[in-house]
């Protein structure tokens, strides 16, 4: 006759004889798959929250800039404000003098003078560059007469120096900060900067952790004979937050099933996922697996994965929420949780996966630096031909984006004069992390291609976008320094736009129409109701009217250029790099017309009079037309998602030879 001890021992075998169904080892490729197909692996409904309390957030959707910052252009140092034509020639032997205009350009003081020709206003750093002034000199390079009121200028002064153009950091309109994106620090001042005080984030998973055993004990307690403190509840906890969720801490639930589910139950009431450790192995103590059949369906997805350690895991989903009951071990408890919890943790929180602290990357050509001095370059990266690529970033110390905009920082030594292309620098990472976008884009800055790049996200590519002018963006793709280049330059020879432009090996991709126009202030009545072509000879031939121009290489230019001929009137080389900037100068009364796009005309409350129709196209290397991320942002360009978007900004789908 068996004795008590020998039934229980036989219940027990029962039991575990009877759980075995739920233990078919699965690999770790067929678990992983089960329990993406079971579980949406994607962000969080969104919420609002104030600036201040979005560190460490994720973008719930791209930021588009309600202003342009800078809102005006302004001087990056102090000096005087003046026309560099009146410093040709200037030296020490032979300075230019020029009358003072008898006001001073004070942070947050507007002009009420403008500069003529033979004048100068002194003006501070961040002052409003005055009506007629196309530069700043430094007033380390002049000699002040008090008397006389007038300064002598000792150096030649070069059109846009020391001047920083309306929208040159950030357009009003444009993308500068992509849906997904981590708020640090330097997004939070990117943010401030244009005047946003609240932002929409991914809502935070909240995940429920429980430690199951009766041996466990909760540190700071009283360790009794054969139990052990709970690590892997802290451990949880705190990985969960390391990885953008919201712990909900529930403590240790003893070996009793009716105990057990009735926790479990209330951890899916108040979380978003739950993650229980303990109790996954074939054991006769386990009594997880009972309860997840029960919870709902679709119940247990995964019981028993190949792997080592870590293959008692329990894979379920209950109420449309993921369970999961991971290995009592630390480490095998670990090891599955950052296997197959923190992917779905940073999914549902909008964050990437996880990234190495720093990238080796080429530079593709030298790069100048002071001799004596450390210098710390802001990059981004880009995907070579045979590897990550360094680009330094073009903007300067009092932009906001050149810190937002880089993957990472590498350092040139004091000992040495530069860097020289070719050689391998180490990308240190900053905030969000360094892996190399799938697409990089550089060339002429549309919204229309923010819209295309926002579209292409949705598809799982993660894109760069560089604003340097459209030569700059064919110069960058033949150097290997970009997968697209965005242009609009006319052929005055053949009248084509782009394709006359192209090297052998390159090919082109139909973009879109914009039209190209001469902007003004309404009521203007050298402009309203005229052609473009009268209006601007009317301009031309008025020594008071103002132009603000487009900078050398730019589409745009080339359009200005064929427009006015040699004529070199005044604001000729006030030159910003946007259409934006040159919207803000006609509408802020520093200039009464220049040539931009309609839709930056509409948004500006500016009178329009038509020119040209432009094609905005894309150039890439042919032989990289079967790329992934390629491939899939060119086969975007005529879906109807596409059109729609460019229909929005008025811009009409179709491009490519004119």
């Amino acid at each position: 006759m068996s004795t008590e001890r020998e039934m229980e021992f036989a219940r027990r075998l029962a039991a575990a004889a009877r759980q075995e169904q739920f233990l078919t080892v699965m690999s770790r490729e067929e678990a992983l798959a089960a329990f993406r197909a079971g579980v949406a692996h994607a962000a969080l409904p969104p919420e609002t929250l104030p600036l201040a309390d979005t560190l460490g957030r994720v973008l719930a959707r791209d930021v588009a800039s309600p202003i342009d910052v800078p809102p005006f252009d302004r001087a990056l140092v102090d000096g005087f404000a003046l026309r560099a034509t009146d410093t040709e020639g200037a030296n020490a032997d032979r300075p230019r003098r020029l009358a003072l205009n008898r006001e001073i350009l004070a942070c947050g003081v507007a002009s009420a003078l403008p500069v003529d020709a033979g004048t100068a206003t002194p003006i501070a750093t961040g002052g409003v560059i005055p009506r007629g002034a196309d530069a700043v000199v430094m007033v380390e390079q002049t000699e002040f007469f008090e008397d006389a009121l007038a300064v002598d200028v000792t150096n030649p002064v070069r059109p846009g120096q020391f001047v920083g153009y309306a929208g040159a950091d950030m357009a009003f309109g444009e993308t500068v900060l992509r849906k997904g994106t981590v708020v640090t620090a330097r997004e939070i001042g990117m943010l401030a900067a244009c005047g946003l005080s609240e932002i929409a984030v991914v809502r935070r998973p909240r995940v429920a952790v429980l430690s199951t055993g009766d041996e466990l004990v909760a540190p700071g307690e009283a360790l009794r004979p054969g139990a052990i403190y709970d690590s892997n509840g802290a451990i949880v906890t705190a990985s969960v937050s390391e990885n953008g969720g919201e712990p909900v801490p529930l403590g240790i639930v003893r070996d009793d099933e009716a105990a057990l589910e009735q926790a479990l139950r209330e951890a899916l009431a108040q979380a978003d996922l739950v993650v229980l450790s303990g109790g996954t192995s074939k054991g006769a103590g386990d009594v997880s697996h009972r309860i997840l059949s029960r919870l709902g369906k679709p119940g247990i997805l995964v019981h028993g994965v190949a792997l080592k350690p870590g293959k008692p895991l329990c894979l379920a989903v209950s109420e449309g929420k993921a369970v999961v009951v991971l290995p009592g071990f630390p480490t095998s408890a670990m090891f599955t949780f950052h296997e197959f919890v923190v992917p779905l943790v940073r999914a549902l929180a909008g964050l990437p996966p996880r990234e190495e602290e720093a990238v080796p990357a080429r530079l593709p050509q030298r790069l100048a630096s002071e001799l004596g001095r450390t210098e710390f370059v802001m990059a981004s990266l880009a995907r070579g031909q045979d590897g990550p690529v360094a680009l330094p970033l073009p903007k300067g110390s009092g932009s906001v984006t050149a810190f937002s905009q880089a993957d990472g920082f590498f350092a040139v030594p004091a000992a040495r004069s530069g860097m020289e292309a070719g050689e391998t620098v180490s990308v240190v990472r900053l905030g969000a992390g360094v892996r190399p976008p799938d697409l990089t884009l550089i060339g002429s800055h549309c919204i229309g291609l923010d819209r295309m790049v926002g579209l292409l996200a949705e598809r799982g590519f993660r894109a760069r976008t560089v604003w340097v002018g459209s030569a700059g963006g064919l110069a960058a793709l033949r150097r290997g320094e970009c997968d697209l280049a965005a242009l609009h330059l006319l052929d005055p020879e053949t009248g084509c736009y782009n394709a006359p432009f192209l090297e052998p090996g390159m090919a082109l991709a139909p973009g879109w129409r914009r039209l190209q126009g001469v902007v003004f202030r309404e009521g203007d009545a050298r402009f309203e109701g005229r052609i473009a072509a009268d209006a601007v000879s009317a301009a031309l031939a008025d020594p008071d009217s103002v132009m603000v121009n487009r900078n050398a290489g730019s589409g745009t230019r080339l359009l200005v250029d064929g427009l006015i001929g040699a004529a070199r009137p005044p604001g000729f080389w006030n030159q910003p790099r946007s259409h934006n900037a040159v919207a803000a100068a006609v509408a802020q009364g520093r200039a009464d017309w220049g040539v931009a796009i309609a839709s930056v005309a509409r948004a500006y409350g500016l009178g329009f009079l038509p020119l040209a129709q432009e094609h905005y196209d894309f150039a890439y290397r042919a032989t990289d037309r079967d790329k992934p991320a390629l491939a899939a942002f060119l086969a975007l360009l005529g879906t109807a998602g596409a059109e729609a978007a460019l229909t929005e900004f008025g811009f009409e789908p179709g491009g490519g030879d004119s």
